[in-house]
């Protein structure tokens, strides 16, 4: 039995819900935010919650009565909080810094790097070796920091490139005389 389909997804002061069959819309401050589910579960809408069942006890059915609750649980939490990625850069002479959309980035190529943040994510340069990835919608924001990050990949002996703040980059020791 799933422990995390279980529970309900509360739906905070702001926020709306409609269920119309396995599509489910929430409407929050942040925006709109849609999901569907497929049909091994049903959705239902209580009392300022939703809950997610499996229909059947099939192996199918219990798997994706977990995603789907945590699917909705991110729709939710999308709409009212949004989703946040840091990034930090390391390196002489690697910066980055916004143009209007355009996330310009000096990464030691001969060139500078552009890259234009797609609708409905909000991408920021506080400092010139922090970038702030936000949006409503997990996927797109961790998708959007793994494009950034890709183009120079922290390296394992000095730790130079662009990282996830919170990230661990396993350091290796250089070569011996």
């Amino acid at each position: 039995m799933s422990r995390i389909g279980k529970k309900p997804v509360e739906l905070p002061s702001g926020v709306t819900a409609t269920v119309s069959g396995q599509t489910i819309e929430v409407k929050g401050p942040k925006g709109t935010r849609s999901f569907t589910a497929t049909d091994d579960v049903t959705i239902a809408q209580g009392d300022n919650a939703i809950t997610v069942t499996p229909r059947g006890k099939s192996k199918r059915a219990r798997q994706q009565w977990g995603m789907s609750r945590t699917m909705v649980s991110n729709l939710v939490q999308g709409v009212t909080d949004g989703f946040k990625k840091e990034l930090e850069i390391n390196g002489v002479g690697y910066r980055a810094q916004m143009q209007g959309n355009t996330l310009k980035l000096s990464l030691g190529y001969s060139h500078e790097v552009n890259f234009e943040a797609p609708e409905g994510v909000t991408v920021t340069a506080p400092k010139q070796t922090e970038i702030i990835v936000e949006g409503a919608d997990q996927q797109l924001v961790g998708q959007v920091a793994a494009n950034i990050r890709a183009w120079r990949a922290p390296e394992p002996y000095k730790g130079k490139g662009i990282k996830y703040k919170d990230e661990y980059i396993f350091r290796k020791e250089g070569k011996k005389k």
